[in-house]
């Protein structure tokens, strides 16, 4: 099933690759979840898919669900952003690379922006004794709202 940023035929073959290659299950769990996860459209996390895998009558434990993630995020099919201390975010490896983030240091709002330069610059970028395989570009400042309430609230004292 192809659907525009990524083929999700694509992805569950590597994910069977890879359980292949560690010797590992190839259960219905792990697979209904990956499926889940191939449906969101950018950012998601466990609470998220536990609710849709809810919503499809399909019980499993958060517990499983990290552990599921944890082996996508090895198999490099899934990425995990750190936006701030509260918030943690997973995406498919291959939509996170057509993007970048802002993040509030404020209110932790994430805004996803793109830049064509951006990744000719990475693949360009030598570091001694490093082999680039992927980037997440996140810059860290104050959204527009944020900034506009701190200078209410400057204008009143």
């Amino acid at each position: 099933m192809s659907s525009g940023l990524y083929d999700a035929n694509k992805i569950r073959d590597a994910f069977t690759q890879y359980l292949t290659e560690k010797a590992l299950r190839k259960s219905t769990v792990r697979f209904t979840i990956l499926e889940h996860i191939c449906h969101f459209r950018g950012h998601f996390d466990v609470e998220m898919i536990w609710r849709r895998m809810e919503d499809h009558n399909f019980h499993v434990s958060r517990a499983s669900i990290y552990n599921i993630i944890d082996l996508l995020m090895d198999a490099g099919l899934v990425v995990r952003h750190s936006f701030s201390s509260q918030l943690v975010q997973y995406e498919l490896k291959n939509v996170a690379a057509t993007h970048h983030h802002a993040v509030c240091a404020y209110c932790s709002a994430v805004k996803e922006f793109k830049n064509e330069k951006i990744p000719k610059e990475i693949a360009n970028l030598k570091i001694a004794k490093f082999t680039h395989e992927y980037h997440s570009l996140t810059i860290y400042g104050m959204c527009s709202k944020c900034k506009f309430r701190l200078t209410l609230q400057k204008k009143a004292k």
